[in-house]
């Protein structure tokens, strides 16, 4: 064999150990730390180490475990989890019910044979049908968000004969061709120009304008597949339309005959205090994506589900013509959303989100009151809420000042204006609590370098 396969087989077997090792040793720490700041620069991303908040002072912090709420460094660092890995654990980390299932089901099968019949994949699918709106029924079963929502556009097409989509300004589906096509984020976009050009946005919120674009693309022979709409804009920083939106955008759709798409990969699966955010207005899509806390916080999995008319006869005479992802659907990565739905149901996580929600949105707006000179909003949904501040700069240094006590949180849209909180559902009162008052020390310290830096200009 070639000595540079030995020279990396030698390599890879100590990254094992440390994998398999309980505890590792404080001259493996400092290696760790020190390969991990190389190979990211040199075989990751270049420009990711000078964005991550976590090597943003003077030593890296790597992450290496986590349990329940928190995330605990190599060398011990605990962190009050605040982000949820952008809503992926809604059910906390490494919940012990979805592990465990997890392991059970790696102990007899882990991915499927792509011929015979993957039992898991029917369950879930049965599941999904249950515990969604009104005759919400078959599923399509993807590895990420993008590849849910460009399986959603295409189904559109498929079954509407449309060519068009509409979405919204500031709205976010994903970094995919077809996703970033109907992103609303000129950053996202611009470098990737021209992409699919039958995507017009409207403002969002805003259903007259949605109805005004439909009605002059059908006024000049144009066809539209689909509005696709996040329920809440998650990335645009947790923006919550007026209420009646989403019933305004159903009556509209259903006019026109186009497919409606809510894009409830963040919203969905309790985050913000119901199981779905349409349920907030009682209605129906005829599609929509799923993911993010879909996998417990454990595997990766996402996928669509919609209505019946939409799974036309292309579909049934050629079931591989939507997609078919070789990992799509496997049977661990179902079995941990299984666990993760009855979990959700046994612990009434939405529930435990609407209620856990208030308190923190409660702490979160008596801060906008005592800094009412930093903090423009605060604003959300269970556990889906972000607080606006007046400037990017002062964004940015509450957030480092958080990360520096031991809480994680992250901006929105690459942007520190508006951070984010979207803790597990898991999160204690007492950690609730602690987070307000690390905020309320980080707001204070803020409001002190603001007037040093007053003091400079005057001087």
């Amino acid at each position: 064999m070639d000595e540079n396969y030995r020279t990396v087989s030698k390599d890879l077997e100590k990254v094992i150990g440390y994998i398999h090792a309980d505890t590792v040793s404080e001259e493996d720490k400092d290696l760790i730390t020190k390969q991990t700041m190389d190979y990211f620069d040199n075989y990751v991303s270049p420009g990711w180490l000078k964005y991550r908040k976590s090597v943003s002072t003077n030593d890296a912090i790597i992450e290496w475990t986590d349990n329940d709420s928190t995330y605990i460094g190599l060398y011990g660092e605990n962190f009050i989890d605040c982000l949820g890995g952008f809503g992926i654990f809604t059910c906390g980390h490494r919940n012990p019910e979805i592990v465990g299932t997890v392991k059970a089901q790696l102990d007899h099968e882990a991915l499927h044979s792509q011929e015979l019949l993957d039992p898991l994949r029917g369950y879930l699918a049965k599941a999904m049908a249950a515990i969604t709106p009104g005759d919400l029924q078959y599923c399509f079963f993807t590895n990420g968000g993008a590849e849910a929502v460009e399986m959603a556009l295409k189904l559109a097409r498929i079954a509407t004969g449309g060519r068009w989509y509409i979405s919204t300004v500031g709205g976010f589906h994903g970094k995919s061709m077809g996703a970033i096509s109907v992103t609303g984020k000129n950053t996202y976009r611009v470098p990737y120009t021209p992409m699919v050009q039958q995507v017009q946005h409207v403002e969002y919120g805003n259903a007259q304008d949605a109805e005004k674009a439909i009605r002059n693309l059908q006024a000049v022979g144009e066809k539209v597949a689909a509005m696709i709409v996040e329920p809440i804009q998650g990335e645009a920083g947790v923006i919550i339309p007026p209420d009646g939106y989403l019933k305004a955008l159903r009556t509209i759709c259903d006019k026109y005959k186009v497919a409606l798409i809510f894009d409830e990969i963040q919203t969905g699966m309790g985050r913000t205090g119901t199981m779905w955010r349409c349920e907030h207005e009682g209605v129906t899509p005829d599609v929509m994506t799923y993911g993010k806390a879909f996998g417990g916080g454990v595997m990766p999995i996402t996928g669509l589900i919609c209505r019946p008319w939409m799974w036309g006869k292309q579909l049934v005479d050629n079931p591989w013509l939507l997609g078919s992802p070789t990992f799509g659907g496997n049977p661990v990565c179902c079995s941990a959303a299984i666990a993760t739905i009855k979990y959700m149901i046994d612990n009434d996580i939405p529930g435990q989100c609407a209620e856990k929600g208030q308190l923190l949105k409660g702490g979160l707006e008596s801060l906008k009151k005592k800094y009412p000179k930093l903090i423009d909003d605060v604003r959300g949904a269970g556990l889906m809420l972000a607080v606006e501040f007046k400037h990017t700069k002062i964004g940015y240094s509450v957030a480092k000042g958080l990360f520096s006590r031991g809480v994680m949180t992250a901006g929105t849209l690459v942007n520190a204006k508006c951070i984010r909180f979207e803790p597990p559902a898991t999160i204690s009162r007492e950690q609730i609590d602690a987070v307000v008052s690390r905020m309320d020390a980080a707001l204070a310290d803020t409001a002190k370098g603001l007037v040093a830096d007053f003091d400079k200009q005057d001087a």
